[in-house]
Parts: structure tokens; sequence; C-alpha cells
């Protein structure tokens, strides 16, 4: 069958790990089991007056110039979040589904291409059972890599995750992380471990899985802390050159951000062991380095790989077995585009 079965032209999932947005509270580290009172971080403006220190072109590098250039201040107004005076302690909080069918299409317009990826899917999960990508999704809760810029520097980082059952706590994990590396997954304590295979139970479908995560960061009172930034692709009519993200007036982190931290779980691409793990993607793209670390003649991006493991029945090497079963599971739209 492989001999002719072609690429559906029409192939999409849906992604199954569906986190929310993330809201920020601020309120002292000792009072942290009275969490739930604390008060909302909100975002407010500021009009601040820089100075000229952009890379000048060779015309521009005269002294007179220069001077003229520096007699005009760079005005900008920015948004800005910071902790109050009296806190030292940033709540960062969000939810997580952990969705069942990974690898099942939501669409897809070839029958045999379909049953192909379905029998692949299946005997991928009776072998791994999402263990290795669910060890590696938890030990990125556990670690705190979705606090972002707010991570660098803090003192203490905890992060409590709860399982929920009908809105209450059927279990709970509490997790130092900063005790845990973000450049290397392994080795993990026995917490993440076990917070791995409740997400691996939900990716396998064998019980429902909402986690609330919810990370405390000791930062320092007063000190600045880092929502996402909006992208405003027209800056002349908002006024402002730096827009944050709030959530109802609370200053939050976009739930597309806290996906990507999350997926940051592959470290099987070439130079992995210098730069350590990026976020799942079919090129392996990192677009704050404006590379892609998956390049098709590599033959190790998704869909080569995928192409050669359902077409051709050339079986990857387990680590790309991974790496393909985690970017169904970031969902997307892969169809032939031919």
């Amino acid at each position: 069958m492989s001999n002719d079965l072609k690429t559906a032209s029409v192939l999409a999932f849906e992604r199954k790990l569906d986190p929310s947005d993330a809201t920020f509270h601020a309120g002292r580290w000792d009072d942290r089991e009275n969490a739930s009172r604390w008060a909302p971080v909100t975002i407010r403006p500021k009009s601040v007056r820089g100075t000229i220190s952009n890379r000048l072109k060779t015309k521009d590098q005269d002294p007179a110039k220069l001077d003229a250039a520096i007699e005009n201040p760079n005005l900008q107004t920015v948004d800005v979040a910071t902790l109050p005076a009296d806190a030292d302690t940033l709540k960062v909080q969000f939810t997580l589904r952990v969705l069942a069918g990974a690898g099942t299409p939501s669409a897809c317009n070839n029958a045999d291409y379909q049953k192909k990826l379905a029998q692949t899917v299946q005997g991928y999960v009776a072998k791994e059972s999402f263990a290795e990508l669910a060890k590696r999704y938890a030990a990125n809760l556990a670690n705190g890599r979705f606090l972002w810029r707010n991570r660098i520097g803090a003192e203490n980082v905890q992060v409590q995750v709860v399982l929920l059952k009908d809105g209450k706590a059927e279990q709970s994990w509490t997790l130092d992380a900063l005790s845990l590396d973000l450049r290397t997954l392994d080795p993990i304590n026995d917490g993440v471990q076990a917070l791995g295979a409740v997400i691996a139970d939900g990716l396998a479908g064998t019980r429902h899985v909402l986690l609330q995560v919810t990370a405390f960061a000791r930062v320092g009172a007063g000190q600045e802390i880092f929502p996402s930034q909006e992208l405003i692709l027209d800056k002349a009519s908002s006024g402002k050159s730096k827009t944050l993200y709030d959530v109802n007036g609370v200053a939050a982190i976009h739930s597309q951000k806290i996906g990507n931290a999350l997926r940051t779980i592959d470290t099987w691409y070439e130079g992995a062991s210098a730069l350590g793990p990026i976020a799942v993607e079919p090129y392996g793209s990192v677009t704050t380095q404006g590379k892609a670390y998956r390049q098709p003649k590599q033959k190790l991006d998704f869909y080569t790989l995928l192409d050669n493991w359902l077409l051709k029945d050339q079986v990857p090497p387990l680590e790309q077995q991974h790496f393909v079963m985690a970017v169904l599971i970031r969902g997307g739209v892969f169809g032939d585009a031919s």
C-alpha cells in the first residue's frame, strides 16, 4: 500500500497540550499559603526620555551630525509592570488541559493515508506510551521555564501543580524550580516522574487531566516583571512603543508563549549538546536566532521524517519518532502543498 500512498492534501491536527493565559499577582514570599487573596498586577504607561544609542550609518558619524542628533532626545511611551513596594514575590497561574487523540487528524481527505497514520501512531504508543514526551513536558512545568524572563535572577522559585477533578484537588506536587536545570531534562526527580505519568495518562486518554499550575518567583520588592508584549502593527495609532498584555486589567502571559515553553523538549537535533532544548517545530525554528536547526537537506525535519515513515516504511530512530509525535501533539496544518 505504501508504494501508492500519497500524503493527504488536507491534513490538520489539533493541539493536545492546551494551556490558558497565565495571570500575574503579587504578594509576600512568606504568605504563599494565602496567595488566593493576593492583589493582581496591573500595567501602567511610563513616558521616558531616552538617548540616541543605536548604531549609526557611516555618513551620520560626523561629530556635528551626531551632536545634532543627541540634542533631539528619544521620547517614548512604554507599558511597564512592577511588583508593589510591599510585595517581593510574583505569582503566575494558569491551567493546562491534556487531551487524548494525539496523531488523530482533525481533518484528512485521504482515507488510506489516515489508516496508515493511525497504524503508525498506535505502534509508537504501544511501545512508548508517551512516557518520554510526558516526562519532558512535566520537567518544563517543574523547572518554571514558562516564567521566561521572570525566572532569571529570582532568589527562589516554587512551582505547585494540582490535578483537578470536579473542581477539587485530587493530587498535587510542590517543586523547587531552581534545583532543576533548564538545559538538561535529565535526571528528573520522583515528583517530576509522577507528574509525567499523569500527563502520559492524559495523552493516552486513560484519564481526564486538568492541571492548575502556580509558580512563585521571589524577585524583590518593587522589581519590574515581564508579561507578554503585544504585537502592534500600527504603533503610531497606539502612541506607545511597547504594549504589554493584560486579561481584564491583570498582567498576563499569552497562552501561546506558555505552550512554547512547555514544548521546549527537542534535544534530538544536530548541535543540541551546545544549545540545549528548543521548542518542537517542524523545521526546528528558533526565531530569536533566525535559524532552523532541522533543515530538509539533513533529512531531520518533520515532513521528511513523517513521509519516510508513512510512505516509504522507513522507521526513524527512536529519538526522531519522539520528535514526530511531539509535532503531532503540538498540532498544525501539514497537508501536501503540491
